[in-house]
């Protein structure tokens, strides 16, 4: 991974009118590095790949993208970008091929390299033989894989990918996650946004954002050593809802939130707290299975950074 920078933001806002989207964000991305931008729907994601792609203008701040300011020279920026958009993108009365083509043409392909690059498209979504395919017919896997396709033909040095696997079944998600890293090994930098955690394991960094703020940055192992509050107890209880709000009124608690069918506990020490907390239920009338320490995922350290902005512990899987 080279230490240039391809994306810098600094200070960047977008608002629309009393509503700020983006609110004072910076970040750098670098040659080959797949950048993480995470967050749930409506936290500004999309907003922030639309202003690096060049197709808003900021409200204040600065952004550049391939060296080129996204405010001042916006075509130069979409000339050396690829752009996958959250919602499908390609024409679906178009066969693979013909949308193949058009987008080489939109892109200023060079004729004498158009087969080879359409050749590379084809084998990377694993469509080889469906040229002919209407693309409405093919499965969301192969449509997104076709996506990307078209958003690399002119082989760019930055990929903007927004939810590129929303919508997408686990085996293409992780597929698609191949083809990525596959690019960036190449030296690409890929930009992606997603609200599935689990995805943002693949990204070398990662950005939380949350209500058009940045709440935490860093690698995944950063994230995860450094922005909890103490250590991490997972507790399998029944009934679920009356231990969670006798949880939260425990002294030794300092946080608590339903995951799935258990719940996660943020306390100064699991060795301590444990079985103080297993007793405590259990006066309380509450059935206690498992009670032990766990390693905190990066759905965890979502909650962690973003629970004392809203006052709200309790999120569902």
């Amino acid at each position: 991974m080279n230490g240039q920078p391809s994306v810098v933001v600094e200070d960047l806002v977008k608002r629309f009118g009393d509503f700020t989207a983006v609110d004072h964000i910076s970040l750098a991305a670098r040659r080959g590095e797949i950048f993480g931008f995470l967050g749930p729907n409506g936290a500004g994601k999309s907003t922030t790949i639309r202003l690096l792609c060049g197709l808003l203008r900021p409200t204040e701040g600065r952004a550049t993208v391939a060296g080129f300011d996204v405010a001042r020279r916006p075509e130069a920026v979409r000339q050396r970008i690829g752009y996958m958009s959250q919602k499908f993108s390609l024409y679906n009365d178009l066969r693979v091929i013909e949308n193949l083509r058009f987008f080489a043409a939109m892109y200023q392909v060079p004729i004498p390299v158009l087969g080879e690059r359409i050749a590379w498209a084809l084998q990377m979504a694993g469509l080889r033989g469906r040229e002919s395919a209407i693309t409405g017919t093919l499965p969301t896997g192969w449509k997104q894989r076709l996506a990307l396709g078209c958003a690399v033909l002119h082989r760019p040095a930055i990929l903007f990918l927004d939810e590129p696997t929303s919508g997408v079944d686990p085996i293409s998600r992780r597929h698609f996650w191949d083809l990525i890293h596959q690019m960036a090994g190449e030296g690409v930098t890929v930009f992606v946004t997603t609200h599935y955690m689990d995805e943002a394991e693949y990204c070398n960094r990662l950005v939380l954002i949350y209500r058009g703020r940045i709440v935490a940055q860093g690698t995944p192992a950063e994230l995860k050593r450094g922005a909890m509050k103490g250590e991490l107890l997972v507790a399998e209880c029944e009934p679920l809802g009356p231990a969670l709000e006798l949880l939260r009124k425990a002294p030794d608690v300092l946080d608590a939130a339903v995951f799935g069918n258990a719940l996660h506990l943020v306390v100064a020490e699991a060795a301590t707290a444990a079985p103080a907390l297993r007793a405590y239920l259990a006066g309380q009338g509450i059935q206690v299975g498992r009670l032990e320490p766990i390693r905190p995922s990066l759905e965890d350290v979502f909650v962690a950074v973003t629970t004392g902005q809203d006052g709200a512990g309790n999120r569902g899987n």
